[in-house]
């Protein structure tokens, strides 16, 4: 829950950026890599190293006010860990326990502050606010004894409706006590020791809070702060820091902090020897440094607040920080269900429980509150991805799939916040209309060639399960509505590029409800024509993040149906070519996974690896800018992981795409039943010339079928590949070695 960093002033959606912005406070909790609105941050900490003329009104509070740049050089970060220097002269260490924060602050003198005006005389005080501002109400106060600063407020999430209340507790440790006070605006005193603050109409809200003001300090000293958290009350807490950091041992902490990342990340392991001298567009360690960040990333959120649910009482686990499943369910819990199934179990339970005591489950959610749906249903395919793959431990699937099913069935008053749309017309036309009527509940009248392909792959989902549970009419009823996916599909429809015709035909175009179809250009809402003219707003139009050239590739379920329907093999690899080279695709929108790895349903599986070693590196690497966008909790992360494994999943089926991993071997050792599951590579090469599989082999066995299943990292075993500078035309070609589609392959067993 603790995720303690340093906030910078922009591009601060997880707090820090490296942008070479100053720092206006440290914060304790964060949701990480998500775009639009900022979150958390709640109650930042902030530290003077003296207060110009030696009186407490020489110290500037309010954040916008008080930012102090960042020394050239000094930030270092890994996982567990985060320092950074200030040109105040302090420099900043901190850690973390799951609910606590623990910060170690160091003086030291600097040419740029001048201490005859500001003696070294420290000010720590912690701000009642948050990132992103949205304060309605809180109180602070402080113990004039020990300097224990407790926090309580009231806060708006950042991409949901409602409110949450956290609380906080500060004990301190390493420099005695001058003077105890409050703040409010830009003034301070020693009196009162307590504080509230209600809305108003300040906007952003009054800075306010309480400080603690210690005696002279020598360079090289520390002070400790320990931040203990809690959605429940202060007192818990209070509770939570002294029972996770007794002692403030930093070190300690840290090194515990550690162990836990290493124990998670033990289950992977790469070989990167290799005898081949040769040097690809990124070496060796560059390529380790984009992969083991890439499955730290995937591996921050979602959030374990088991224990700090204020809201109903349960012996189940909670999760919070789904954010949001329309992008984690195709890359970020396949990865998690691979590498830590307990905890995508603890997931899954979680959001069957949220099912249970908010009667729908989660699309999107953080900070306690419900989240906005972006388009599907997606949390149905990440219950049914885990039902696939022996996520079953404890888990109530009777009560998960009676979730998805209500997800299919029964429209919610406010389906921006939860659930479907439109689905009397769903149930009725087979589509969304562009101009639906709706009056069975509201939300975002918008996106409806986007929710339509993904309420498609919903219901397909739930007839994998439902056949699994043998509710065969549930299954018939679903398989059917997984084709409306087809209602969309204008044959006639072109598509030019800079007034030149791009040759191919057939687009998914918006529809009304009299059967006729609207236009929207399909090149729109791509990265060369308004690509931010498609977000999440009443101004939005009928796909979401994306073109139709894109939405067009979305039928996951039945891609054999999909290649006919484009006109064949042929012409669905050129079309596909076509999206990859033209800029009409951009990978740092998830939309864009699976195109990636579309080849393979063509008998193309060395393409797929063409492509992925295009956005490898040049979209991902080692650069600032070597993410694509922003991470999206995980999202892009868990993308170069799978990818870099040679394992990509085709998310809410048990179809894992092979191509050939990064590295001479990797392995994948099951937790839950220490099974190891390892590809290895013949003939690999560090300049990635040989990046197309010639032929492969199963446990010593010929396997010729260009996916796995989760059967062989649930066993293990060894696949080994051999590669060669040319693309094979007899390994993973055959109709055969496709991956499974419905039209072809009904059942998927």
């Amino acid at each position: 829950m603790a995720k303690a960093v340093a906030d910078t002033t922009e591009d601060n959606q997880g707090g820090y950026a490296s942008n070479g912005s100053p720092v206006s406070g440290f914060s304790h909790m964060h949701d990480s890599g998500t775009g639009g609105a900022l979150s958390l941050g709640n109650f930042p900490i902030f530290v003077h190293p003296g207060c110009k003329n030696d009186t407490i009104d020489g110290c500037v509070f309010p954040k916008t006010q008080r930012a102090v740049g960042v020394v050239d050089g000094s930030v270092s970060a890994r996982p567990g860990y985060f320092t950074i220097g200030l040109e105040s002269g302090i420099t900043a260490e901190m850690t973390v326990t799951n609910h606590t924060a623990l910060y170690r602050f160091a003086f030291s003198s600097n040419d740029a502050v001048d201490t005859t005006e500001a003696p070294s005389s420290p000010l720590l005080f912690v701000d009642l606010t948050d990132l992103p501002n949205t304060r309605k109400n809180g109180s602070a106060s402080v113990d004039p004894e020990t300097g224990r600063i407790v926090t309580t407020g009231t806060f708006n999430p950042s991409f949901g409706h409602g409110t949450y209340t956290l609380h906080s507790c500060l004990d301190l440790k390493g420099a005695s006590i001058r003077d105890t006070g409050v703040f409010i605006n830009t003034r301070a005193g020693s009196e009162p020791k307590n504080i509230t603050v209600q809305e108003d109409n300040n906007n952003p809200p009054i800075p306010a809070g309480a400080y603690v003001w210690f005696d002279k300090v020598s360079e090289g000293d520390q002070v400790l702060a320990r931040v203990g958290l809690s959605f429940i009350s202060a007192e818990k807490a209070c509770k939570n820091a002294e029972a996770e950091i007794a002692d403030f041992g930093f070190d300690d902490t840290l090194t515990q902090a550690e162990k836990a990342w290493k124990e998670k990340f033990s289950v992977i392991e790469i070989d990167t020897a290799t005898t081949d001298d040769s040097d690809g567009p990124l070496d060796m360690d560059d390529l380790q440094t984009i992969f083991w960040s890439g499955v730290y990333r995937a591996m921050i959120s979602p959030q374990d607040y088991t224990g700090e649910n204020p809201l109903w009482e349960s012996d189940e686990p909670y999760y919070d920080s789904y954010y949001c499943m329309w992008d984690s369910f195709r890359s970020v819990h396949p990865f998690i269900t691979l590498v830590d199934p307990h905890s995508q179990t603890l997931m899954i339970r979680s959001l069957i429980d949220i099912y249970r005591h908010e009667g729908f489950l989660p699309d999107c959610r953080m900070s306690l509150c419900k989240g906005f749906t972006q388009g599907g249903s997606n949390a149905d395919i990440v219950l049914v991805d885990s039902f696939l793959k022996n996520i079953t431990q404890d888990v109530d699937w009777e009560t998960g799939y009676e979730a998805v099913v209500k997800d299919a069935e029964v429209e919610p008053q406010v389906w921006d916040l939860e659930g479907r749309g439109g689905l009397y017309s769903w149930k009725k036309l087979g589509y969304i209309p562009a101009d639906d009527f709706d009056p069975y509940g509201n939300g975002l009248f918008t996106r409806s060639v986007s929710r339509t392909v993904e309420y498609a792959y919903d219901d397909f989902c739930i007839a994998e399960m439902a056949e699994r549970l043998g509710h065969d009419d549930d299954y018939e009823k679903y398989v059917e509505r997984s084709g409306n996916w087809i209602n969309l599909y204008k044959e006639d429809q072109t598509s030019f590029l800079d007034g030149v015709d791009t040759n191919f035909t057939g687009f998914l175009q918006p529809r009304y409800l009299n059967g006729t179809f609207g236009f929207q250009d399909p090149n729109f809402c791509s990265p060369l024509n308004n690509f931010d003219s498609c977000y999440l707003n009443p101004n939005g139009h009928e796909t979401y993040e994306g073109s139709s050239w894109l939405y067009t590739f979305f039928a996951p379920h039945d891609m054999a149906a999909l290649i006919t329907t484009l006109g064949g093999t042929d012409t669905f690899v050129s079309r596909l070519d076509f999206l990859h080279e033209s800029g009409l695709l951009y990978v740092g929108d998830e939309q864009g996974f699976l195109p990636v790895f579309q080849y393979h349903y063509a008998g193309r599986p060395a393409k797929s690896a063409e492509r992925a070693h295009y956005y490898i590196p040049s979209q991902f690497n080692t650069t600032l800018a070597g993410i694509p966008g922003n991470d999206d909790s995980g999202a892009m992360g868990s993308f170069l992981a799978l990818t870099m494994l040679g394992i990509f999943p085709n998310p809410g089926q048990d179809v894992y795409f092979i191509t050939p991993p990064f590295f001479p071997s990797v392995s994948i050792t099951n937790p839950a039943k220490g099974k190891t599951a390892t590809i290895k590579n013949v003939n690999f090469d560090a300049a990635y010339k040989n990046i197309y599989i010639q032929s492969a082999k199963l446990n010593g066995d010929s396997y010729t079928k260009n996916y796995l299943t989760h059967e062989f990292f649930l066993n293990g075993g060894t696949l080994e590949l051999t590669l060669g500078p040319k693309e094979s035309t007899a390994w993973g070609t055959g109709d055969e070695d496709v991956p499974p589609s419905l039209s072809t392959k009904k059942a998927f067993n």
